[in-house]
């Protein structure tokens, strides 16, 4: 029943609780889990917050960086779309005077460079809500939660448990 898996999201934390990562962590957790990612096929994996502070601000808009993994199969992307309502808005802007607004280019904008909507998404927390820094993903994305503390957390194993769960469904889009 296996399925094929390009885009791995991963949905955890809050902005600022990211703020509170130093960038050397940053650098091993996307090397981690992008070489785990890239065992398992996976081309992209694009890493976002939760949400923002409950009550706080939300962000200002994307700020993303990239970097590849040591075997280069698959890329890291961070992303910090706190607000997916925001991160559409800005993607729905962003789409070239002249071009026709459409799924095709809001999934362009919202997921640049990544060449595809992400196939997982894979969400730290609590199973019974939904982030607001989800806003499109939810569309087609399947959703597998992991109940950690804190998005840091997630390890290796974690990450390939949820794919295996990816794996095993029989995935419809929509059909009965």
């Amino acid at each position: 029943m296996g399925t094929s898996l390009e885009h791995v999201m991963v949905v955890g934390g809050t902005l600022k609780e990211w703020d509170s990562v130093r960038e050397s962590e940053w650098h091993e957790l996307a090397r981690r889990l992008g070489a785990a990612a890239g065992g398992a096929g996976a081309r992209w994996v694009t890493l976002r917050p939760y949400g923002p502070e409950p009550g706080g601000e939300t962000d200002g808009g994307p700020v993303r960086w990239q970097l590849g993994t040591d075997d280069n199969r698959c890329t890291v992307i961070v992303d910090s779309s706190a607000d997916g309502r925001t991160a559409f808005a800005v993607a729905a802007a962003s789409v070239p005077a002249g071009r026709i607004v459409d799924e095709r280019a809001i999934a362009g904008a919202l997921y640049a460079p990544a060449d595809i909507e992400p196939d997982l998404i894979i969400i730290v927390g609590p199973h019974n809500r939904l982030p607001p820094s989800l806003v499109w993903e939810l569309a087609y994305g399947e959703l597998v939660y992991v109940d950690l503390p804190s998005f840091t957390e997630l390890t290796d194993a974690d990450l390939i448990a949820a794919i295996d769960t990816f794996n095993g469904r029989n995935r419809r889009f929509g059909g009965i």
